[in-house]
């Protein structure tokens, strides 16, 4: 079972979070506060964080981007742990590079089931196809479940790198926000499209020349995004 690093104030929270996952054969090291988080990265070596938002200190917001501009830890997969109703505070931390979210309080087959979704974007090679495959300046390799523009390899977060690759399997396929919610996030019905407009956001920024003026990842107005036509 994966290494979880939960990095949560709330000392009941933390407790019965860790304890759920422990009793699913987790190994889980917990952290009251970002500081000490950051410090049990190295040492620990996570597979998965759970990441609260609302931090004393340091917040999880500076957390997540601290961890996603490090080269070590730049493709750890993220979970955002959040008060309902702290809606602002979601797309911060959507924006930050966090890969999914989850309201408190939450079960643990909630919390397990997101964790295992979101790690099979690691591991899923999309549709199989032997890479690498080239669409104009990207390189996307399936197999080794890796992207690269101009011969320079992207450090892509795992729901950014599932998105590309879901989206390049169908050049010029438009893809409501819903069917990638699905196929990505896997979230079933009214799931929250913000995930992905905020990944596409993300993606854009690394891998398009002009962010603003797409050639990769297009908005379809009133229907959702498409790949190409490059």
């Amino acid at each position: 079972m994966p290494r979880v690093l939960l990095i949560e104030d709330d000392a009941s929270v933390r407790e019965g979070v860790e304890l759920g996952l422990r009793r699913r054969g987790h190994e889980v090291r917990t952290a009251e506060t970002g500081e000490a988080g950051l410090d049990e990265l190295k040492g620990f070596q996570p597979e998965l964080v759970l990441l609260d938002l609302m931090l004393p200190g340091m917040n999880g917001v500076q957390v997540c981007r601290l961890i996603r501009e490090s080269e070590e830890t730049s493709l750890l997969p993220i979970i955002m742990l959040t008060a309902r109703g702290d809606d602002f505070d979601v797309v911060v931390g959507l924006e930050a590079g966090a890969d999914d979210y989850i309201i408190k309080p939450a079960r643990t087959e909630v919390i397990e089931a997101r964790i295992r979704a979101v790690l099979r974007r690691l591991t899923d090679p999309g549709n199989g196809r032997p890479g690498p495959e080239f669409h104009g300046e990207l390189a996307l390799d399936r197999t080794g479940l890796s992207a690269a523009k101009s011969g320079e390899r992207l450090q892509l977060a795992p729901s950014e790198l599932k998105l590309l690759l879901h989206l390049a399997a169908s050049p010029e396929q438009v893809f409501s926000r819903q069917q990638l919610l699905e196929s990505v996030w896997e979230h079933s019905y009214h799931g929250d499209a913000r995930l992905v407009d905020a990944c596409v956001r993300r993606l854009r920024h690394k891998i398009e020349d002009v962010p603003g003026n797409p050639l990769y990842i297009q908005t379809v107005r009133g229907f959702g995004y498409r790949f190409g036509p490059l």
